[in-house]
């Protein structure tokens, strides 16, 4: 990945898509050799045209000829059956990869934006299953497990006559040379064209997401501009690229064309100087034609080829940078303590460090508030909690154990985190409520609502907590997610809630809901860390940390810490506007 976290995981292997596939490299050896007897009985009909001519023909035997025919007929068949098994397997190989990596490739894409990546980026990957499973569905497999087999009939054209058998290696080292060529020319445009696609797929995720600002401020004809300068550039990529394979291609048609009608003149010369039979004519010119076919199916193949070989290479990086190391020891539920010990956090996109050596600790039943001035790291510090951001140095500890000891789902069940920007699933109330869990208890899932002061808000929905929400949950106001969203944070009763602006939208019926759920996390035996700018939300605090800076520059009781804040930079919260003279 290109944006790489600084803290390493040791003891890691590099891994690659197909090494989560078991018994998969059985199944290419099998294909394998079923493409030898393949390759083998592509033999018949040179060797049927040679024993016509030189046999059947001049004894004028009708049973010769119908032997040979019924013997050619049936070779053919099996020769049939065979490629289209190998054809079915191929595809169902295709399918056999995308069924175990796509899973693999969405967690890839669930990942890769919390390490800076943009969506489209993300996307990218489970695309590259796709163009796989395309691949391999497709001839360029076909090419490939051919192409070993020319020499078989680079041989038998050799033993009919050493020129010709010279001739055929001639074009043969021709189309490779060309297969060459393809290789370095394509390899030059490949990344570039595939850069373009991402920012032009970039583009749109950013146009869609900003749609209604575009639309209410005018500026669409701008975003259409922008659109087409990046529409362009990966089109004239993308010409560059087919044009160099289409033109390769297409010059290896012809060859092969030339080639064989030159084994037929060269056949022709040397029968008429009785160094050759008829029948060696036809089988030749047969025979050439079937080896230089593989070559010729590669290079119109070359394109895709390409694209697999390039997605194949991206999915082994991603996966090897998301593997988590593995946890045998599954740690009981935290419920005594957080400890925050010297964590520095930076940014995934960009490496700069936005916040430094931050330590504290919280027992059992408290809850901090975070303030500061914007941009001082206070969402970096939640995202540095939850894990969201990797750290560059440090420890979280929940109860003396680091976070990486509990396996993320483990782990995610003990969290609870309502981020500043609320975005819910495509799904339903409760679905959102419960993060998906297909056996939720609907008694859990009541009790989050109602912990969230959010009950009698989704039973006046038009089907209740069977509300279908939509995407990114736009059928409700910014005030009702939020309130959701600080539902699906609640659930299961984690033992650490951090809730990052969980005011911003709220009135006041909601900002009282958000004070009693605070005071419930921390009635149960929970920890809330609740970053504000309103101090409406710090009222069920007892604890109060200052982020500014990238530092933590006090931390303590609320009370004796809001004392020490005399100035509105300082104190970063919100002090009454005075309304202006009239």
């Amino acid at each position: 990945m290109r944006r790489k976290s600084n803290n390493k995981k040791a003891g890691l292997k590099r891994k690659t898509p197909f090494s989560e596939i078991q018994g998969l490299k059985k199944v290419f050896i099998f294909i394998f050799a079923v493409s030898g007897v393949v390759n083998v009985l592509a033999l018949t009909g040179s060797f049927y045209m040679l024993q016509i001519y030189d046999r059947a023909l001049t004894s004028h035997s009708i049973p010769t000829l119908l032997a040979l025919s019924a013997l050619a007929i049936g070779l053919y068949l099996i020769q049939g059956l065979l490629d289209v098994s190998r054809s079915q397997i191929l595809v169902r190989i295709g399918a056999r990869v995308d069924h175990q990596l796509a899973p693999l490739a969405h967690k890839v894409t669930i990942d890769m934006p919390r390490f800076g990546f943009s969506t489209a980026e993300a996307a990218e990957r489970g695309r590259d299953v796709d163009t796989i499973r395309q691949f391999l569905g497709g001839q360029g497999p076909i090419a490939l497990f051919d192409l070993p087999w020319i020499p078989l009939y680079l041989a038998f054209v050799y033993f009919l006559h050493p020129w010709l058998g010279l001739m055929t290696f001639a074009g043969a080292l021709i189309l490779t040379t060309l297969t060459i060529i393809t290789e370095l020319l394509t390899q030059r445009h490949s990344s570039t064209l595939q850069q373009a696609a991402v920012s032009r797929s970039a583009l749109i995720d950013m146009h869609a997401r900003n749609a209604e600002v575009i639309r209410a401020m005018g500026f669409s004809g701008r975003a259409i501009a922008r659109f087409t300068k990046a529409n362009s550039e990966h089109l004239d990529l993308q010409t560059r690229t087919t044009d160099i394979t289409g033109t390769l291609s297409g010059v290896s048609k012809v060859l092969r064309m030339v080639l064989q009608s030159a084994v037929l003149g060269l056949g022709a010369y040397l029968t008429i100087a009785g160094e050759l039979t008829a029948g060696s004519i036809i089988a030749a010119s047969v025979a050439a034609a079937r080896a230089l076919a593989p070559v010729d199916l590669a290079i119109g193949q070359w394109k895709n080829l390409v694209s697999a070989r390039k997605s194949y290479a991206r999915l082994g990086e991603t996966l090897t940078a998301i593997e988590e190391p593995p946890v045998s020891i599954k740690l009981p539920r935290p419920q005594r303590s957080l400890k925050v010990e010297r964590i520095t956090v930076a940014a995934p996109s960009t490496g700069m460090v936005i916040l430094g050596d931050v330590a504290f600790e919280l027992r059992a039943g408290q809850a901090t508030g975070i303030i500061g001035p914007s941009g001082g790291g206070k969402s970096t510090l939640a995202k540095g909690l939850t894990g969201v951001w990797p750290l560059l140095r440090g420890n979280v500890r929940l109860d003396e154990a680091d976070l990486g000891q509990w396996a993320p789902d483990d782990l995610g069940q003990y969290v609870g985190y309502l981020p500043q920007e609320v975005a819910l699933l495509d799904a339903t109330v409760s679905e959102n409520i419960c993060r998906l869990d297909p056996n939720a208890d609907g008694a859990n899932i009541l009790a989050a609502a109602k912990a969230a002061g959010v009950h009698d808000l989704i039973v006046r929905l038009p089907q209740g907590y069977e509300t279908p929400l939509g995407p990114n949950g736009t059928s409700l106001s910014a005030g009702q997610r939020q309130r959701v969203a600080l539902a699906r944070a609640l659930y299961g009763d984690p033992f650490l809630v951090i809730l990052d602006e969980p005011n911003s939208n709220l009135d006041a019926e909601g900002e009282a809901a958000l004070t009693q759920a605070i005071f419930g996390i921390r009635a149960r035996g929970g920890i809330a860390i609740v970053v504000a700018h309103r101090p409406s939300a710090l009222s069920a605090v007892d604890m109060l940390g200052v982020v500014q800076n990238g530092r933590l520059a006090a931390f303590g009781p609320r009370d004796e810490i809001l004392s020490q804040q005399t100035t509105p930079k300082s104190a970063a919260v919100a002090q009454p506007v005075p309304r202006p003279a009239a």
